[in-house]
């Protein structure tokens, strides 16, 4: 002890997260407005704040993407990531954790959403980020502030530990006592706080609350366990140097109080910000940052495509001087040079020439780069320093635009769109020829839309993705298949014989040849081979056909008239003619779905699984995660489009799943007959 840890040089990135509606955005006006980076807070519902500037998230009330917003505080710079609580949007957080030094959990006194909250600690304890809990909307509070941190508790693998209490009149909060500062503060709405003399109960509450602090503290640090056992007040330089060292090495999440939309709280806040937060350097040592000589270092926290200012790419300098004009290389060996720089400020004026170490600014035109890349302004193609993996995605939409000309346009609003947001994923089908979109959630791909109507002028047509039917036959045939045609000059000639047969389920395809005496030419037997693929393409119930074996066994042909064609022509009509024969059968795609949901919410998973035709396998704690269960279940295809919505719903927007394919299973009776009529319907 006795080494100062309170005073980090350089500018300083701060990831504001927490459950979805807890007020991040809100928190971040107040900061915006009490270090005088705006004149006046604006509200989210009068659509008037600085974050969640998009029409969408006006529109929805809701961050439906990352904001960053730079201020300068007692001569320290600062940038605050407003990160999007939303589970469907929480890509953005976690792209851009790696890079922050800290993380500001933003979350109010509700036990409902205690799950998103375990969510996002999870996600802070397994980068080893330092984070403060801000407990939100303490003036609606109605339970004692150790009672709510008993109920969110669960949520963090470290402890709790309070920084400040309430001081109750009336039974109302009227402001705290900042127990390592050994200070009471009076609230005062939108103005900073005034100090009063603490006496009486509230005087007895701080010292056992600073006693209980104290203990925590001290079960990493053996001196001041022995100053405590020995009744010796520790020196207070003493406790803000280890609360400082126990945040940033992970042991503890302080908790501060206050109320965004009054302002109350938020210098606290800061001031503790400024004290006990580490710096760049500790967070290029984290992410081991190897610097070679002068080489700036920047990491890709956000991409952006603006309608009339080309891409951005959100950065955070994690080492070196980085100059506008400079070529970087990226860790996927791309190259680019920046074409203009600009800082993450709440001002007007944001071009700028050069970053230091420590600074996040947006750099223009660097189209290869990601987000999650890593940059140099080296020679060489840097190491990178972490991997994104987007989310599995969870709900798709087929789409196509509404007039045919803008399918090109289409086409680049989309990349565009997941460039900007890799947790949307585009597939175009080849059997269906469908644009499918999968997203993390209905508001996910609401969102989607709205962005490329309002911002690449792009009107589409939705739709629900078709399922993966197929058919395979049960019953075996031999059929011959010929094709004859004379229209003057050369005709088309190709005989074949093709014996049908089913094959196990998973099989697949396969196609054999036993012909003698050259009763087919052997160089026209791929084309056969061709032509048996082409008539398994469609079967009669309209699908296409699987688990099939085709032997090529007699034939006849033409000296002039055959032709690889005639052959695979004749191939395609024998097939045609055949499987109706062979009592063709429908199958589906059968998936193995793992959902994660909080214990209390089982119940509720299970019975939602058994109304979607989904076989139960097994149920456990899931690995790791307190109050939480996996479940795991084999489940149509058709039964998982909308699982999501469903799923969500039962746990607060918590709630997950991944699925693979497990294998085809068979349809019968009226239930097929209504997919056969359907598709038939929609194909018509």
């Amino acid at each position: 002890m006795g080494h100062d840890v309170r005073s980090p040089r350089g500018p300083r990135c701060i990831a504001l997260v927490g459950p979805f509606q807890s007020g991040k955005t809100t928190l971040l006006e107040a900061i915006l407005a009490r270090t005088g980076a705006i004149p006046k807070a604006g509200t989210v519902e009068t659509g008037t704040t600085f974050g969640d500037s998009s029409p969408e998230a006006r529109s929805h009330r809701m961050s439906v993407a990352l904001t960053a917003a730079t201020v300068s505080f007692m001569g320290d710079i600062y940038t605050f990531l407003d990160c999007p609580g939303s589970v469907e949007f929480i890509h953005d957080m976690r792209a851009a954790l790696p890079a922050v030094d800290a993380a500001v959990v933003v979350c109010e006194a509700d036990e409902r959403k205690l799950p998103q909250l375990q969510i996002i600690m999870r996600e802070l304890e397994d980068l080893g980020i330092p984070r403060f809990l801000f407990l939100n909307k303490i003036d609606k509070a109605d339970a004692r502030v150790r009672e709510t941190l008993t109920t969110l508790q669960p949520a963090s693998r470290v402890p709790l530990v309070l920084r400040q209490i309430p001081i109750w009149a009336d039974n109302i909060i009227s402001g705290f006592v900042d127990l390592a500062l050994e200070r009471a503060f009076v609230y005062r709405e939108h103005l900073p706080s005034e100090v009063v003399t603490l006496e009486g109960g509230d005087l007895d509450r701080e010292k056992e609350a600073r006693f209980t602090m104290l203990e925590k503290l001290a079960d990493h640090d053996d001196r001041l366990m022995e100053q405590l056992l020995e009744d010796i007040p520790p020196p207070r330089d003493a406790v803000f140097d280890d609360l400082a060292r126990e945040l940033r090495e992970g042991q503890i999440c302080p908790v501060l109080l206050g109320s965004a939309t009054r302002e109350n709280g938020v210098l606290r806040l800061m001031k503790a910000l400024r004290h006990e937060c580490p710096g760049v350097e500790a967070t290029a040592q984290r992410l081991g940052v190897q610097v070679s000589g002068k080489d700036a270092i920047a990491y890709v926290l956000k991409t952006a495509h603006l309608q009339h200012g080309g891409k951005l790419s959100l950065s955070r300098v994690l080492a070196g001087h980085l100059d506008d004009g400079a070529t970087v290389q990226s860790s996927r060996g791309e190259a680019a040079r920046i074409s203009g720089m600009s800082a993450a400020s709440a001002a007007n004026d944001t071009k700028r020439t050069s970053a230091e170490a420590g600074e996040v600014v947006a750099l223009g035109k660097l189209d290869p780069v990601r987000t999650g890349d890593t940059l140099s302004s080296g020679k060489t193609a840097p190491r990178a320093l972490t991997e994104i993996a987007a989310a599995s995605p969870v709900l798709a939409i087929a789409l196509a635009a509404v007039d045919r000309k803008d399918d090109v346009k289409l086409g680049q609003a989309l990349a565009r769109l997941s460039d900007e947001d890799p947790s949307l994923t585009m597939i175009h089908d080849p059997v269906s020829h469908e644009i499918v979109v999968w997203g993390q959630g209905e508001m996910h791909l609401r969102v989607a839309l709205e962005r490329l109507r309002d911002r690449f002028g792009v009107t589409v047509k939705q739709h629900a993705p078709g399922v993966g039917y197929q058919e395979t036959i049960r019953k075996p045939i031999t059929q011959r298949g010929r094709h004859k045609k004379q229209s003057g000059g050369h005709g088309q000639f190709g005989d074949v014989v093709l014996d049908i047969q089913p094959l196990p389920r998973g099989t697949g395809f396969a196609f054999t040849e036993k012909i003698v005496g050259g009763a087919v030419p052997r160089n026209y037997i791929p084309a056969v081979e061709e032509g048996v693929k082409d008539g398994l393409l469609r079967g009669p119930l309209g699908f296409p056909v699987i688990d099939v074996a085709v032997t090529l066994t007699d034939g006849s042909y033409h000296s002039v008239d055959s032709s690889d064609l005639a052959f695979r022509t004749a191939a395609r009509a024998g097939m045609s003619e055949a499987l109706p024969q062979c009592q063709p059968v429908l199958l589906e795609p059968i998936c193995e779905v793992e959902i994660v949901c909080p214990t209390d919410a089982t119940a509720r998973i299970n019975a939602i699984l058994s109304g979607r035709r989904g076989q139960i396998l097994s149920f456990d704690t899931r690995e790791n995660w307190s109050g939480w269960d996996a479940v795991k279940a084999l489940m149509p295809e058709a039964e998982i489009g909308d699982l999501i919505v469903e799923l969500r719903s039962a746990t607060a927007g918590a709630g997950g799943f991944t699925r693979r394919f497990d294998h085809m299973a068979e349809v019968t009776g009226r239930a097929a007959e209504q997919i056969i009529a359907a598709h038939r319907s929609a194909a018509a």
